[in-house]
């Protein structure tokens, strides 16, 4: 299970380019083959879906290729597979439609770990509805959500619970499985937001036991579309608002309007790679499990060596504290600007950006404000030249900017 860095390194044209890509928390770069898989489909014979002509047909293929790489990718099945603009929208959809059925007495239960995409959909829909918003809080000095705290605000009329597999602000990392029973034992639904958590993780969404958990592939390698998974039994109970003429069916009923078959390609693709950082034989799932387990073991090398040197810096104050968490480091450094550190290390070909990460939730509980910190997040692709790279600018900002 020996993981080739130069090798996965070689499929991204961008890194030719020799900047440090620290960035991957907001999307990764994109292998050739992705892209390839993309212009081929959108340039070849394409119609909209049905099986009487070639184009159609490419079509059809594009859209089951894309549900049976997904529930490969995190052990679901390709009929409980569904697309959309992105997880936001998604979640939006989601929420419009749960909320059909909420009214006042119901409490709905959003998080403060999580992006925004996956707490305003259920504050605003709360509100509609007229049922009670309660919040999950989390200890700001280690970053850490436990299954207390969520059982803390679960009463017999909780409708659903909103959380994150993995927050994308500081890579805390909540134990969704036990959160999942919790849930379940006062009769609601669970929906995770897993975008943070699918690059770093091999996903078994049986085993996490959540309701609903959607990604987005541009975090693992992908183009910018949002994908959700769900039991499809689950899926039947559930009507979105949709146009006369469309399908009924499940999972095709959530996906509004014509699919982009081009970008489906794309995800077959993502997936694809992924199973192939590591060489090997065997299934496409179990190939995607050996290499996974070998990229987080590479990425978590690497975020050690990180961490340690962000330790070492006597100016650095850390936010990713939690014991199980992404390799992702939110930090600070006293006295100087984050968003002037981040453009200093642009300017040396380092992206380690600045903000909340639309974690504004998340970055107000750390005290952080609206401003957020510096953070920097580890890919496949990232070597350990790039994180001394990242420590001696700001080493170097440390002196220039104070």
């Amino acid at each position: 299970m020996t993981f080739d860095v130069a090798r996965v390194r070689s499929a991204f044209p961008s890194l030719e380019s020799g900047v440090a890509h620290f960035d991957g928390p907001g999307g990764t770069q994109t292998p050739l083959s992705v892209g390839q898989a993309i212009c081929k489909t959108m340039t070849g014979p394409l119609a909209n879906q049905y099986t009487i002509t070639e184009a159609e047909r490419n079509a059809e293929a594009a859209v089951d290729n894309a549900r049976s790489a997904m529930a490969d990718l995190l052990g679901s099945t390709p009929e409980g597979i569904f697309f959309g603009r992105s997880m936001t929208q998604i979640t939006f959809d989601i929420a419009r439609t749960l909320a059909q059925d909420w009214g006042p007495g119901d409490e709905i239960v959003a998080s403060r770990l999580d992006h925004d995409a996956n707490v305003r959909p259920w504050v605003r829909y709360a509100q509609q509805s007229g049922a009670t918003l309660r919040w999950i809080d989390f200890d700001p000095a280690t970053g850490y959500l436990d299954v207390s705290d969520v059982e803390a605000v679960l009463t017999d009329r909780t409708k659903l619970v909103a959380i994150t597999a993995a927050s994308n602000l500081i890579g805390a990392r909540p134990d969704i499985p036990a959160i999942a029973k919790a849930v379940h034992a006062v009769g609601g639904l669970l929906y995770v937001d897993g975008v943070h958590n699918t690059p770093h993780a091999v996903v078994d969404f049986k085993a996490l036991g959540a309701d609903f958990y959607g990604c987005s592939p541009y975090k693992f390698f992908g183009p910018h579309i949002g994908v959700m998974t769900a039991s499809p039994a689950l899926l039947e109970t559930l009507h979105p608002d949709k146009l006369l003429p469309s399908t009924e069916h499940v999972p095709e009923r959530f996906e509004l309007g014509t699919l982009p078959y081009e970008l489906l390609a794309g995800i077959t693709a993502a997936v694809d790679f992924i199973a192939d950082m590591v060489p090997g034989s065997g299934s496409r799932r179990e190939r995607i499990i050996v290499s996974q387990t070998a990229a987080d073991e590479h990425e978590h090398a690497l975020n050690h060596r990180l961490r340690e040197g962000l330790q070492a810096m006597e100016n650095v104050t850390l936010y990713s504290n939690a014991r199980l968490k992404t390799p992702t480091e939110l930090f600070s450094l006293a006295g100087i600007n984050s968003e002037n550190i981040y453009k200093f290390l642009a300017e040396r070909k380092v992206n380690a950006p600045a903000g909340n990460f639309y974690a504004i939730e998340c970055s107000r509980h750390l005290g952080l404000g609206d401003d957020g910190a510096i953070r920097a997040g580890l890919a496949p692709y990232n070597t350990v030249e790039e994180i001394d790279r990242l420590l001696e600018g700001l080493a170097e900002a440390t002196i220039k900017l104070k």
